[in-house]
């Protein structure tokens, strides 16, 4: 499950960070949330890998069931806001200009799609 959290994660991160930022806030949540939750997981699976787990007094299934759980929250709601973004793409980047803009491009847009996915 640990390996499987920091490929997608990296995979978001790669994707979010491809693209042009158009709303800063929403993107940079992402973002942290993507690169704190894979920094998290492999900080967990350093414990467990170099054997820490067997020398601290800790309930590992409940720390892992924590763990999972807010992850699980914190990119659902990153998931929401990633898909926002990707929501506004039909609008001008600039509303006091004559030119058409989009605030993301046609492969921005895809881009976006699939770190939203």
């Amino acid at each position: 499950i640990f390996l499987s959290l920091q490929l997608f994660g990296t995979i978001v991160w790669i994707l979010v960070a491809s693209t042009r930022v158009p709303l800063p806030l929403l993107q940079g949540w992402v973002m942290f949330v993507a690169v704190t939750a894979w920094f998290l997981s492999i900080v967990f699976l350093s414990v467990f890998l170099f054997g820490y787990a067997n020398r601290i007094a800790v309930n590992w299934n409940q720390a892992d069931f924590i763990f999972h759980g807010a992850t699980f929250v914190f990119y659902f709601g990153a998931f929401l806001l990633q898909a926002a973004t990707t929501s506004l793409h039909h609008l001008p980047r600039k509303f006091n200009s004559t030119t058409q803009e989009r605030i993301l491009s046609g492969r921005e847009y895809n881009i976006s799609i699939a770190a939203s996915v």
